[in-house]
């Protein structure tokens, strides 16, 4: 049976986007056991490095950089790192499932960062979509009893959004933009681990694994959420493209509720689906609207004809 080049790469973009999914159910376990945020990021950080060198050794990759690209990869590696950071600390306050849906606004924001500083026309479809993502994170803020979600929490989730999008504006801007992806991920999560280091007082609070257990979810969150998650996507662009990909990304926060839900026992009311709905919506017609326009439009002058 012959696979072809289009259901391969709606399967490895299905399978990149619920793998990066998994990081509540990763990280949550390893939390309960008394483990913070800087601990479990720094071993998820140390051990994704080495498995990414190991395949960049196994795919013969240079390890070389210039000068003008070590000080662009320390800038996007601690942009990278505040967005994991913030990501993960927003766990101690909020559902993960709801975390994870907030985060996924990140094009969004990344579509208000190219009009406001690169002077990008903002279409109809961006104001829409944007207008449907606040709506649908304003309705994520109200708990499942009715209660506001900790604003510190929204916070963080929106700090770790606006890191990340800033990270890809970064990337697409500079003369990273070439580099391989295996490559660039490999320097950015290196120079992120700087952040923890430090946060860690140069490793001497970093915490131990609690149980040999816990080590296949420190081992899970490195290989799962981050490498198969970055090798997958990168072949599912090849495949595919990188449109239809980033769509595939909404099952991201799906995969993080359902396991939320099914996993550690979170609720959802009409509400938070509701909201849940708008945000995935949004960030769909901000990845896919200019060409759902454009194919529209032709229809209309074929229809006219």
């Amino acid at each position: 049976m012959i696979i072809s080049d289009r259901t391969k790469g709606f399967t490895l973009g299905a399978i990149a986007a619920a793998s990066y999914g998994m990081n509540p159910l990763f990280t949550l376990p390893l939390y309960s056991r008394g483990m913070g945020a800087d601990s479990v990021l720094f071993y998820r950080y140390s051990l994704a490095v080495i498995m990414l060198a190991i395949m960049m050794k196994m795919q013969k990759q240079s390890f070389a950089i210039t000068r003008k690209e070590f000080f662009q990869l320390i800038v996007m590696g601690l942009l990278f790192s505040f967005s994991s950071l913030f990501l993960f600390l927003s766990y101690n306050y909020m559902d993960a499932g709801i975390a994870s849906t907030i985060l996924f606004v990140y094009p969004v924001l990344v579509a208000i960062i190219m009009a406001t500083f690169f002077k990008e026309r903002v279409s109809f479809v961006t104001w829409l979509s944007i207008a449907m993502a606040f709506t649908g994170i304003s309705m994520l803020c109200h708990g499942p009893n009715g209660n506001y979600l900790s604003w510190v929490g929204v916070t963080f989730v929106i700090l770790s959004s606006l890191s990340y999008a800033i990270y890809i504006v970064g990337v697409n801007k500079s003369s990273l933009r070439s580099m391989q992806i295996t490559k660039l991920t490999f320097y950015v999560l290196l120079f992120g681990l700087s952040i923890y280091v430090v946060r860690l007082n140069f490793l001497t609070d970093l915490q131990s694994v609690p149980s040999p257990l816990m080590y296949i979810n420190v081992l899970s969150l490195a290989f799962f959420p981050t490498v198969i998650s970055l090798v997958t996507m990168t072949k599912a662009i090849h495949y595919i493209g990188s449109t239809p990909t980033a769509i595939l990304g909404a099952l991201e926060p799906v995969t993080a509720l359902f396991f939320g839900v099914t996993v550690f026992g979170e609720k959802l009311t009409p509400r938070i689906i509701l909201g849940i709905i708008l945000v995935l919506v949004a960030v769909t017609l901000i990845i896919a609207g200019k060409r759902l326009f454009k194919n529209c439009k032709t229809l209309l002058i074929r229809n006219r004809r």
